[in-house]
């Protein structure tokens, strides 16, 4: 099994550059964002988040309004440790149960760093980006305020580059994913026979 992981800040181009290097590798991409969601859609969580946080993070159809769940845990740390130790478990057997496949995998996470998964990776890449424009596109892509963006801006991790195999900036133009790709790619197989 081989497995690369991406890692960075929300909205500076992991997914773009996990997609596009899985195909160029033949590789599947774990979409974790999916498990994510899919987590609070368990109705065994549901319960434990309205145990600790209150039903007033439910919608009109009783689903977790995810907003209204993100303002309450992403000005509080022990608030988002909370929430992740109640949907861990649901993420983390589901990733599990997926690398039994033992295929080739990509994916990319902005808490990778915090997790065993980290560990288990053959090539590891951190993204950064100009956090003014990377703001103003998670503005765009998401629907929300500048203050409900900046609540969830202070739980984010400080990476070192010195964790991993490659660090990109990226600016978002075309040039750039490609450099980021066709780096990459020249370097894979000394890159995992290193390993």
């Amino acid at each position: 099994m081989g497995l690369i992981g991406i890692t960075g800040k929300t909205g500076c181009g992991k997914s773009k550059i996990g997609n596009e290097l899985a195909l160029k590798l033949n590789y599947i991409y774990i979409d974790i964002d999916k498990i994510g969601h899919k987590a609070i859609e368990d109705n065994s969580i549901i319960k434990k988040l309205c145990m600790e946080f209150s039903s007033n993070i439910l919608d009109e159809n009783n689903n977790i309004d995810r907003k209204k769940l993100g303002n309450i845990v992403f000005s509080n740390k022990d608030k988002m440790a909370l929430l992740t130790n109640i949907t861990w478990s649901y993420m983390e057997n589901k990733l599990d149960n997926i690398l039994k496949n033992n295929n080739n995998y990509i994916f990319d996470w902005a808490l990778l760093p915090n997790v065993k998964y980290f560990d288990m990776c053959d090539i590891k890449i951190l993204i950064t980006s100009n956090d003014i424009i990377r703001k103003e596109k998670i503005l765009k892509r998401d629907n929300i305020s500048e203050e409900y963006l900046e609540k969830r801006e202070k739980n984010t991790l400080d990476y070192s580059k010195f964790k991993f195999d490659y660090s990109f900036t990226n600016d978002y133009s075309k040039e750039t994913l490609d450099y980021i790709i066709n780096t990459i790619l020249n370097n894979f197989n000394r890159q995992l026979k290193r390993k």
